[in-house]
Order: structure tokens, then C-alpha cells, then sequence
């Protein structure tokens, strides 16, 4: 008789820990010797019609199960497998003994209700907290093991305790003692604080139970069945228990559910994703896998290490074959410090810091994540167990001939949304338009395959340029979108609607009616504007309504390009205009930090006044402007802003600029106010001010009325002002200004190219202590 657990009912139990190396090594050990007809395994047992598709040949875990529901909002249950899982490994020995193998878990149609449920009542605040507390004591008592056994984390403690256990019988009898006395301590205080997770377990088990009863009765000897479950559940399954009987199971909560296999990444396998039964290490455990199939786990340290500095050569960091032997060497030292016949990770990563980071771990610590975690992606052939999104997505390549750039090398893709009036069809003249919008629907659903380029163009939207990579992260991203719909056009839709609930802005509601135009959605662009609409009745935010009537302005500008009607956008845009008009000069009442970001918007909210001056108040704005270049209880840098809009509207005579810039100018005015208001007049159209010559004129003799210290000053904004000026127009204003001081164009030119002087330098330096700000 095997020394693993054995049923009440003579059945062959075999205890696991998800994602343990050894424990699949072991079992296949195990497999060989008791040579079972049939392998059970904790897991949705409505996937047991997958088992034979993970197991073919051209399969490359990791690869997960994924269970989503059918209706909104999508639940989902995800069953991950590495090569180095038990439960991947026990499928595999059936496939090539020719044995059978089942799942005997709860359906996932009642393990994602259940789930649902669970969720739920943890989250009522009467129960969260103690949920919260008990799972954080349980933590605590895991940790506490290890720390009394000399280890610093649960972690470490099992890796040295089990993952290096090499005598099968030894790991079986070990792995379910733990787990029975684990399970004993904190079976009472589970009932007490989370009575329905308890309850969960219990209606699992009694499932299993049901299912290796069902197995037996099926005429399959007790001694040829072998249960392959998480410890856990071992003793619970030793128990003489009754399993649940089919009336119990059609009575349990249900929500329809679909299952299909996909592909699966080391990074989403990691606790570091936030995956609970996940390894923090997923590729040095792969590294343990290919080490104990070679019958070698000593050969492990140096192997984990050599990757290391593998990793370290390619970033330019280099560590010689004698860093790494010292670096075996430290490791088995801290093992052996512990008892232990090999080092853990622990030591390993503590090896590393010392030997290649010479102590400071930043230098290593690239290196060590990814020889931790690993950058593996899994693989399944085309026609396994698709989900009708992937179906969608291969039937939208056909059609819109895109299926040739399915594949791994980058490449560019130009498109022209213009009707081609050289062919015949109406679906072949508009086949460019079609693919952006279908591209531009999986950019929307993050779905890494389709990237756009910003194209420059002088007012048409017309050309866009994508960059087409097809990759195995794509394919789980794919996958994963099936829970926001079962096709790219449902799903992306589903992602407007979902982001309109949550959006509390304007800015935010017009990004998604762009989105909703960019992808064809002309449904999901009424939904948005709507919300548009809902958001801007509250709306005092200059710079919040400026950003929106940016994006609608586009929109009504260019909608046609893509054949959706954005007329209904007009009465939006124009009561958004008003809005903003008439904010201007309040919302012009801010700090200088503040004034940055409202430039912008008043550039924004000129350009739609000049873009669609038939449609809104263009005259209200300009007295807005004039309003507010006039005014001396504004932020100076605006009002300088407002001026040289009007001056380039050609709405200011040469002796208001003169006044005005004499005034702003004056030897009474502070110099930050002055040179500021000349920073907001230098952030409009250039050429306009440098044909102005009475500007420079009343500069000169601004500057030259300054003291030193005010001089000093002022030069913080008008260095900032002149920073954004192109060299050829800084060559015209030190033309200006040469003339204006009786030098000629050549001298000036010379001036200019004159290297520093030692004392001119040494001001600089001086005049660098300033804080400038943003510069």
C-alpha cells in the first residue's frame, strides 16, 4: 500500500501545493508507482472536456482555464497551469499512459456564483472587518511557523521544508501532516469569523466526495483512482463523510458561465500581479522543475545564478564566472547556517546583493526580477477552445485583409479614410476607413496588437499610420476582453459605457465621445454626448470647458471623414463657448503656477472662436479679450496674452499698442509684473510683434529704467519669454534692438557670436541662483 493518504473509500490521495515543483515531481513518481485507470484533480469539473486539448503537443503552458459569465456584469474564475504544476503534470502522465483524467471541483456556473456571494458579504461593513482580522491572523500564523523554525518568511519555510524534500514518501506524509494540523488550528476560528467561506469549502469537498464516489460506482477499483487535491482539502476528503447529492447540487446558486482555454504570461502566474495562489518566483521555480527532471536540484544555485549575471552582461553590468562560484558558495553557506541541505531563494537573492551588487541592491535588482519572475508567455494553436471574441477577431482580420499582418515582426500600415473612388464596391471603397475603426477599437480595449502613430497634418484627419505587432501578450489581451463583450465592437462599447459611469468631468466625457467617434460607434457617441451634456450644466472650469471644446471642435470640423453625423455636437459646443466666454476674466484671477495651464485654454478657446466664428458668439469672446487685456487686477501674464490675440486679430492701432505697452512697461511697475505681462504677449503669433517696432522701442527703455536689482528680476521672465523663441527670431530682435542702439546688422550679428566674457559669465551664474521656475 502506497504511504500517501488514502480515502475512507480506498482511493489514492495525493496533497498539493498549486504551482510546486517538487510536489509535481513527486506525483509523477507516485503516478508510476501506483499506475491508476483514472487521475482526479481539484478543479471545475464542467472543464474536464479541455483536459485533452492541454495536453496536445503543440500546448505551451503557462495557459490558464478561463470560466466568465455571459451576462453583465462579467464574472470570472481563472484556473492557471505552469509546465511545473501538479495538476499540468498528472494530465500528461494520463495522456501517455492512456488514463483517464477528470476534474471534481464544483461546475464553474456555481463556484462563480458562490464566489459572487462570498465577495459580497465581505464587503458589508459588518463583516469586513472581521473578515480582514482573521484573514490577517491566519497570515500571521503562517509567518509564525516559519519564524519558529528559523526562517525569516512562510515563503523560505516551505521552499526549505518541502520544495527541497527529495524522498517522495517523505514529502506525502510531510505536506499532509502541515496541512492537517494547520487546518485543525484555524478550522474553529474560520467558523466564527467567516462562517460562509467555511461553508464554501465544505459544500467543495462534499462535491469531490460525490464525484470519486460517482468514479467508483462506475466500476473503477478504489486502488487504480488517484485524487489530486490542494492539502488542504486531504483530510477533509480522508473524513467518513457523505458526499452532496444531486437534488443538493441542483439547489446550489448558479450564473450561467462559458469556459475556454488561454494563453497565460509568468508576470499574471506571480504574486506580483496580485494572483493569491501565485509563485513570487514563477521562472526560478521553472529553473527547480528542469533541475529535478534532471534528477540535479543541486544543480539549481548555479544555475539561478548564472542567469543573473546573464541578465546583468546584457544591461552593460559585468560579473565574471568567479562571482558567480563565489556567489554559489556564499548561498550554501547561509543554507548550511540553517540547516538546510540547499539554499532557498532567500539566500540566493542574498548572494547576489552581495557579490554582484557589492551590497546595494539597486544594483541587482533588474537582474533579479527578471530571473524571478521571467517574461514566458503560453502558447495554444489556432482552433483550441477560442473565445467568440478571438473568433471575432481572426473573422474581422479576413475581412478587412489584415490577416497578414498576424505576425511578430512590427510593421507600419497607412490608411487613407477618403472613399476610393477607383473600385466598385461600396465595402471596398471604404476599407481604410473600416480598418481604423476596427484598430481603433482594440487600441480602446488596450489590446497591444494595434498601435497609432501621431501623424502631423495641416488640418486634415484624413491619414493615420499604425504599427501592427502581433505577440502572445496580445492574445491574452484578446481573451481577456471577453469580459466586456463576445465580439471587439460590443466590447469596446461596453468600455465607453462602462468609462461614462465613472466619469465626473467634461474633459473626461468628451474624450470618450472622440473615442466613440474614432471607432464607428455612433450609439455609443449619442450615450456619451449625452453625459457630456449631464456634466456641463455644473461646469465653472475655464480650463475643463476649454479642453472640451478643443476636442468637440475637431469633431464638428472633421466628423464627416468618418461618416457620422457630429451636428448634434453644435448646440453643445456653442452653450460651452458661452460658457467659457463668460468666465474669462474671473477665471483670469490666478497665481502664476495656474497661469500656464490657462494660457493654454485661451489659445484653445480662440481657436474655436476663429474655427467656428459662423457658429458661436465670436464678438462676445474678442470683448471678453479686450476686457481682460485692459484689466490691472488680473494675472499679468494673461492680460499680456489677451493683448497679443487682439493684436493678432488686427483689432489694436499703433498708438493703443504704444500706450498700452508704455504702460505695462513703466519704471512703476513691478519688474515681474511687467515682464510677465511681455512673457504672455511673446506666447502668440511672432511675427506680428516683431513688426511692431514701437514695442521694442518702449522694452529698451523699460529695461533701461530698471535698477540693478529690479533689472536682475525682470530678467527671470523675459529669459523665460525669449526661451521659446526661435534662433532666426532671436536674431531679428537683436537686429532691432541694434538699430535702436545705433549698431548696425552686421555688428549686432557680431555681438551675438562674441563668446562671454569672465564677469558676463559670472553674472550669468549669478542670475542662474534665481529660481525660474519651469525652465
Amino acid at each position: 500500500m502506497s504511504t500517501a493518504a488514502v480515502s475512507n473509500n480506498g482511493v489514492h490521495l495525493f496533497g498539493i501545493r498549486h504551482l510546486s515543483p517538487t510536489g509535481a515531481y513527486h506525483l509523477q513518481t507516485f503516478l508510476n508507482e501506483v499506475k491508476p485507470e483514472l487521475v482526479l484533480v481539484e478543479g471545475p469539473s464542467d472543464a474536464t472536456e479541455l483536459i485533452g486539448q492541454i495536453t496536445l503537443s503543440g500546448v505551451k503552458p503557462p495557459i490558464a482555464i478561463l470560466a466568465y459569465t455571459e451576462q453583465l456584469p462579467i464574472r470570472t474564475l481563472v484556473f492557471p497551469l505552469a509546465e511545473y504544476s501538479p495538476e499540468y503534470q498528472a494530465f500528461q502522465w494520463a495522456e501517455r499512459h492512456g488514463a483517464e483524467a477528470r476534474f471534481i471541483d464544483l461546475p464553474s456556473a456555481v463556484s462563480v456564483s458562490l464566489h459572487t456571494s462570498l465577495s459580497a458579504a465581505s464587503e458589508k461593513e459588518e463583516l469586513a472587518e472581521a473578515v480582514r482580522l482573521h484573514r490577517k491572523e491566519v497570515n500571521n500564523r503562517y509567518e509564525e511557523v516559519a519564524l519558529r523554525a528559523g526562517d525569516s518568511d512562510y515563503e523560505t519555510y516551505w521552499e526549505r521544508s518541502f520544495e527541497h524534500c527529495n524522498e517522495p514518501s517523505t514529502y506525502r506524509r510531510s505536506i499532509h501532516t502541515f496541512s492537517s494540523e494547520m487546518r485543525t488550528i484555524s478550522e474553529a476560528e474560520e467558523r466564527m469569523y467567516t462562517p460562509l467561506e467555511t461553508a464554501h469549502n465544505d459544500i467543495r469537498e462534499a462535491y469531490m466526495r460525490a464525484k470519486i464516489a460517482e468514479a467508483i460506482a462506475e466500476g473503477i477499483p478504489a486502488e487504480k483512482i488517484v485524487v489530486v487535491i490542494g492539502a488542504y482539502h486531504v483530510s477533509g476528503l480522508e473524513a467518513n463523510l457523505e458526499g452532496i447529492t444531486e437534488e443538493e447540487v441542483a439547489s446550489l446558486p448558479k450564473i450561467s458561465t462559458k469556459l475556454t482555454l488561454m494563453p497565460y504570461s509568468y508576470y499574471k502566474l506571480s504574486s506580483q500581479s496580485g494572483y493569491g495562489a501565485g509563485n513570487v518566483s514563477p521562472y526560478y521555480f521553472e529553473l527547480a522543475w528542469q533541475c529535478l527532471v534532471r534528477g540535479d536540484l543541486a544543480m539549481l544555485p548555479s544555475l539561478y545564478l548564472a542567469t543573473i549575471a546573464g541578465h546583468m552582461r546584457q544591461s552593460g553590468t559585468y560579473r565574471s564566472a568567479a562571482s558567480v562560484i563565489e556567489a554559489v558558495r556564499l548561498a550554501e553557506a547561509l543554507a548550511s547556517m540553517q540547516g538546510g541541505r540547499l539554499p532557498t531563494l532567500r539566500d540566493l537573492r542574498d548572494a547576489v546583493i552581495t557579490c554582484f551588487g557589492y551590497g546595494e541592491l539597486a544594483i541587482v535588482a533588474d537582474a533579479l526580477a527578471r530571473a524571478d519572475v521571467g517574461t514566458a508567455i503560453g502558447f495554444l494553436p489556432e482552433g483550441i477552445s477560442q473565445t467568440p471574441i478571438q473568433e471575432d477577431l481572426n473573422r474581422n482580420l479576413k475581412s478587412l485583409k489584415l490577416e497578414k499582418y498576424k505576425m511578430t515582426v512590427a510593421t507600419d500600415l497607412e490608411l487613407d479614410l477618403r472613399e476610393n473612388r477607383r473600385v466598385k464596391s461600396e465595402e471596398a471603397a471604404f476599407l481604410d476607413l473600416r480598418r481604423s475603426f476596427f484598430l481603433e477599437r482594440l487600441q480602446l480595449l488596450q489590446i497591444s496588437f494595434a498601435k497609432k502613430r501621431v501623424v502631423q497634418q495641416s488640418g486634415a484627419t484624413w491619414s493615420e499610420n499604425w504599427i501592427l505587432c502581433w505577440t502572445p501578450e496580445a492574445e491574452i489581451e484578446v481573451v481577456e476582453s471577453i469580459m466586456k463583450g463576445e465580439t471587439i465592437e460590443l466590447a469596446a462599447a461596453f468600455f465607453i459605457k462602462e468609462s461614462l459611469s465613472h466619469s465626473t468631468t467634461i474633459l473626461e466625457a468628451a474624450a470618450l465621445v472622440k473615442a466613440a467617434w474614432q471607432c464607428g460607434l455612433p450609439t455609443s457617441m449619442e450615450d456619451a454626448r449625452r453625459t457630456l451634456q449631464q456634466l456641463a450644466v455644473e461646469s465653472g472650469d475655464f480650463a475643463q470647458i476649454a479642453g472640451t471644446l478643443r476636442e468637440l471642435s475637431t469633431l464638428v470640423l472633421y466628423g464627416d471623414v468618418r461618416k457620422i453625423d457630429t451636428a448634434v455636437l453644435v448646440p453643445l459646443l456653442q452653450q460651452l463657448f458661452l460658457r467659457g466666454t463668460l468666465i474669462l476674466i474671473d477665471s483670469a484671477a490666478c497665481s502664476d503656477d495656474a497661469a500656464t495651464k490657462m494660457a493654454s485654454a485661451i489659445i484653445d478657446m480662440h481657436a474655436v472662436s476663429q474655427q467656428h466664428f459662423e457658429m458661436v458668439d465670436d464678438e462676445r469672446w474678442i470683448g471678453q479679450l479686450e476686457g481682460l487685456a485692459y484689466r490691472d487686477d488680473r494675472n499679468a501674464k494673461l492680460s499680456g496674452l489677451a493683448f497679443a490675440l487682439l493684436l493678432e486679430r488686427n483689432l489694436v492701432d499703433n498708438d493703443r499698442l504704444s500706450r498700452e505697452v508704455s504702460r505695462r512697461l513703466s519704471p512703476g511697475i513691478p519688474a515681474d509684473i511687467g515682464a510677465g505681462w511681455f512673457e504672455g504677449m511673446s506666447l502668440r503669433n511672432r511675427y506680428v510683434l516683431l513688426s511692431r517696432r514701437q514695442l521694442w522701442e518702449q522694452l529698451d527703455i523699460y529695461t533701461q529704467s530698471l535698477d540693478e536689482e529690479q533689472f536682475r528680476r525682470s530678467l527671470v521672465f523675459l529669459r523665460r519669454a525669449f526661451s521659446t523663441f526661435e534662433p532666426r527670431e532671436k536674431n531679428t530682435i537683436a537686429e532691432l534692438l541694434g538699430e535702436l542702439w545705433g549698431f548696425g546688422e552686421i555688428e549686432a550679428a557680431d555681438v551675438l557670436q562674441r563668446p562671454l566674457s569672465d564677469e558676463e559669465q559670472q553674472k550669468l551664474d549669478e542670475l542662474n541662483e534665481f529660481d525660474f521656475g519651469d525652465l
